[in-house]
């Protein structure tokens, strides 16, 4: 016969350790029962004496979620440390309080903070396992321990945690506490409370989940990570079939309701970061809020950020620059990605910025090429130094001569610097309409001499631009770098009747409780005669009509715009506007290298504008640019600027200021130009 090993047969004793953990344990109940009799024990007052002030849980101020609006209150994106939005206890749905105390606390609405069966389950188990395997803790106490106590495993804290509880039991109503709860606790994938976590897992409020979501969400506190559906669905089913038998065994749901929520298909929202339909514009509204006013404010206090983004303006920016670039790309042969592109349009009345795209790429790159980069803007800046022409005296019918010219310059090899027109060609006597229209280099320099360096900078800091400018006749050709935003807010006060309007992105913030941090009030400055911005901006409609801008005559409306293009085609610019919308598109490398040889701003950037403006404008009334009081229209002759005779081919109707046409020369002010008429179309009549 085998011998029985004696250790098989021998009764294990306790160790230290157990018999140690037993007596404290046993220690904890005697505790327990003595708080509930009237916590007469001094461990408890001692206890008590360190608990930190509950004073503060009426005036719950949660971390929550900042929110961010576009210009028709549609969220757009959110900032925030711990993704929180708190929900009001009467917009929490009932079955959802219901799956909560099923499957976290079954008595929580007959005990006082801690529940004394839980604690005794809890005890044995422990002591069974010599450690601590299982808290026992009541919805009560996981709010004491999220909000004032760290999660470190030991019996003092969990004493402690329970004290916490009962006081806060004595101090809130069960609504309070369970509203606490539901707020605060951390449901997994980064969100906090039932309303994110509604709204993460399956993009809706919480108001509107259905049994099966409630079951599924209610399973998760327990271990989140371990129980996500995205992670481990198997787990997560399993658990929410635990609480809705939970809530049934309750009596909140029937055998019935159980077995509908189990046969339910759920569909959830995608983890997967959502691309941002407008990062550059975000970020400068992150980085404003965050100087202003401090990151705790920006991430914890739950700003609603109303903005002036125009969500379909913004999608069809996007959208254009995508398509344009991908077309230079293929065009050119370049791999895809190596060109960069912006874009930047909004309202010339309010300054209201209604599309950025800064970058084809914000996880790539970060810097806001619309906002930051200070690119030569080439003829896209000649606009500014003919209205400046204009307010000097000259007219869209004055004449200079496009002949060659040389000036000294001793930074250059041959010691002389010789502009040229893009073309390499020279017309002869030229009108400014004309010179404007085919953006001559030679006549524009010739104007800028005119009128001086010292007048023309200053006229085109009180347009907008802020950027430092050289002072040299190269001015004339765009050679002074530039911001895209501040280039378009120059065009704006074109297209605004002489008003510069100073761009904005945000129209208002407010906190938490409905105070209203700053509301931004639009800045409007009457900066130049409105009569002189007409001038400029009838010609630049004519640039769109047979100029440099002609791709965009498609659009078939009104439109006033100018190319850009700088030497080696290392920058193309297209920048239009029409009454109520200006919008400027830049096109180049960032390592500064052309983009090819054809790829000028009428080609490389203006189609951009077109599609942009295509999608944004369409279903809108067409609008005409109004012309302001003292203008006349006098038939000219195209090429000389000269008054029209009868017989003279292709005469226009050109602008001027009154009193300032040729003698004798007859005007039509513009109630009386020919219906149908208004500067390309002829009056035989006339």
């Amino acid at each position: 016969m085998t011998p029985v090993k004696r250790h098989a047969t021998r009764r294990r004793r306790p160790s230290k350790r157990r018999s140690w953990l037993g007596i404290v344990i046993v220690t904890i109940l005697v505790i327990f029962a003595g708080v509930a009799l009237g916590g007469s024990s001094i461990l408890y007052y001692l206890l008590l004496k360190e608990l930190p002030s509950i004073a503060a849980l009426k005036d719950y101020r949660p971390s929550i979620t900042t929110r961010v609006y576009s210009d028709n209150n549609e969220l757009i994106d959110e900032f925030f440390l711990e993704d929180r939005k708190v929900i009001k206890y009467e917009d929490i749905p009932k079955v959802v309080i219901q799956a909560f105390v099923a499957a976290e606390d079954a008595r929580f609405f007959q005990h006082q903070g801690f529940d004394m069966q839980s604690m005794s389950r809890a005890f044995f188990k422990n002591l069974e396992a010599g450690r601590i395997v299982q808290g026992g803790s009541t919805i009560t106490q996981q709010v004491a321990k999220a909000l004032y106590l760290s999660s470190e495993k030991s019996y003092i804290r969990k004493l402690r945690e329970a004290l916490l509880a009962y006081k806060i039991d004595k101090y809130l109503s069960k609504e309070e506490i369970i509203t606490l709860y539901l707020n605060h606790i951390y449901l997994g994938h980064g969100t906090y409370g039932i309303e994110a976590a509604a709204q993460g897992y399956f993009g809706k409020s919480a108001q509107e989940l259905t049994l099966a979501e409630t079951a599924l969400l209610a399973g998760l506190p327990k271990a989140p990570s371990n129980y996500s559906p995205y992670l481990h669905p198997d787990r997560a089913y399993q658990r929410q079939a635990y609480v809705l038998t939970r809530m049934m065994e309750d009596g909140y749901i029937t055998q019935a309701q159980k077995d509908r929520a189990l046969a339910t298909a759920l569909h959830f929202r995608s983890i997967k970061p959502k691309d941002k339909i407008a990062p550059y514009f975000i970020e400068n509204v992150r980085r404003y809020i965050q100087d202003k006013y401090g990151s705790d404010v920006l991430y914890k206090e739950g700003l609603e950020v109303y903005t002036t983004l125009d969500i379909g303006m913004q999608k069809a920016a996007r959208e254009a620059v995508e398509q344009g670039l991908k077309e230079l790309e293929e065009r050119e042969g370049y791999e895809k990605g190596l060109v960069q592109g912006a874009f930047f349009a909004m309202d010339p009345k309010s300054g209201a910025i209604q599309a950025m795209v800064g970058g084809r790429d914000f996880n790539r790159s970060e810097f806001n090429r619309a906002t930051q980069s200070r690119r030569q803007p080439g003829s896209a800046f000649k606009p500014l130094i003919y209205t400046a022409a204009f307010d000097k005296g000259m007219t869209p019918s004055t004449v200079f001569v496009d002949a060659p010219i040389v000036y000294p310059d001793p930074s250059s090899p041959d010691g002389v610097w010789k502009p040229r027109n893009f073309d390499r060609k020279f017309e002869g006597p030229t009108t400014l309409h004309n010179a404007l229209i085919h953006s001559r280099n030679i006549v524009t320099i010739r104007i800028l001499e005119e009128i001086g360096l010292d007048y023309a900078t200053a006229y085109a800091a009180n347009m907008g631009i802020t950027s430092p400018i050289s002072r040299n006749l190269s001015l004339a050709l765009g050679t002074s770098g530039v911001t895209l935003q501040e280039l378009v807010r120059a065009y704006g006060v074109l297209a605004n009747e002489g008003k510069r309007a100073q761009p904005f992105f945000i129209k208002r913030i407010v906190d938490r409780t409905g105070h209203v941090f700053e509301e931004t009030q639009p800045k409007i400055e009457q900066v130049i005669d409105p009569r002189i911005a007409f001038m400029t901006n009838y010609i630049m409609q004519d640039v769109v009509e047979s100029g440099t801008g002609y791709r965009v005559k498609k659009l078939g409306r009104p439109v006033a715009g100018k190319t850009g293009t700088t030497d080696d085609m290392r920058d193309a610019w297209f920048m239009g506007f029409t009454p109520s919308m200006v919008a400027g598109v830049w096109v180049g490398f960032d390592q500064e290298r052309p983009l090819g040889r054809q790829e000028v701003g009428g080609r490389a950037a203006a189609p951009i504008w077109l599609y942009f403006a295509e999608k944004a404008l369409q279903g809108t009334p067409v609008e005409v640019f109004p012309i302001p009081e003292g203008i006349v229209f006098a038939k000219v002759d195209p090429k000389t600027g000269a008054p029209a005779r009868p017989g003279t081919k292709g005469a226009i109707f050109e602008c001027f200021l009154e009193g300032t046409t040729p003698e004798n020369v007859p005007t039509v002010s513009p109630g009386n130009l020919p219906e149908g008429v208004f500067k390309f179309d002829m009056d035989p009549n006339f």
